[in-house]
């Protein structure tokens, strides 16, 4: 499974936050059986204000700042922040993350978490997005790179519904 060497890291610090997520993009696609190498961790977050807060003091401590600006902006990882943004793409101590308060072509948390099945990796248990649902995410998202990993998606979803599991 080709996912980033810190999404354990990364996961583990999220649950022992309390912080309710999802994992989507491509670390579900890799979950979910795709050969695609990716360099981040994309989760979508439940928006509540307590949530936000936990979401964002975790951040910090993890000196969470915005991917491709230069260091030194007037740039504050806050609640305020999280809930003005609805995407942020961050680089971590632990690694790259994006987080997002809703999933296009699914919806808000609420729909992604009901759209999303229970996982255990590396002793790790979190949530991510059902296939059914990335699919339906990479074909709103649009990108060249979604466009390429539908064609694979499909193709396991394919592949698992003959084997019954769909």
């Amino acid at each position: 499974m080709a996912v980033p060497i810190y999404l354990t890291e990364i996961l583990t610090g999220l649950n022992s936050a309390g912080i309710r997520y999802v994992v989507v993009g491509g670390v579900a696609a890799t979950i979910h059986g795709s050969p695609r190498i990716t360099a981040d961790v994309d989760i979508c977050y439940d928006p509540t204000a307590d949530n936000r807060e936990a979401l964002a003091a975790l951040l910090r401590r993890w000196n969470a700042y915005l991917r491709g600006a230069g260091r030194g902006l007037p740039w504050i990882l806050d609640a305020r922040t999280l809930r003005d943004s609805s995407v942020i793409t961050l680089v971590t101590d632990l690694g790259d993350m994006d987080v997002m308060q809703e999933v296009a072509g699914i919806g808000s948390y609420a729909k992604v978490e009901a759209a999303s099945v229970p996982m255990t990796f590396f002793g790790v248990s979190f949530r991510v997005v059902a296939l059914d649902a990335l699919i339906a995410a990479k074909k709103a998202a649009g990108r060249r790179k979604d466009q390429e990993a539908l064609l694979e998606l499909e193709a396991l979803r394919e592949e698992l519904r003959k084997r019954g599991h769909g």
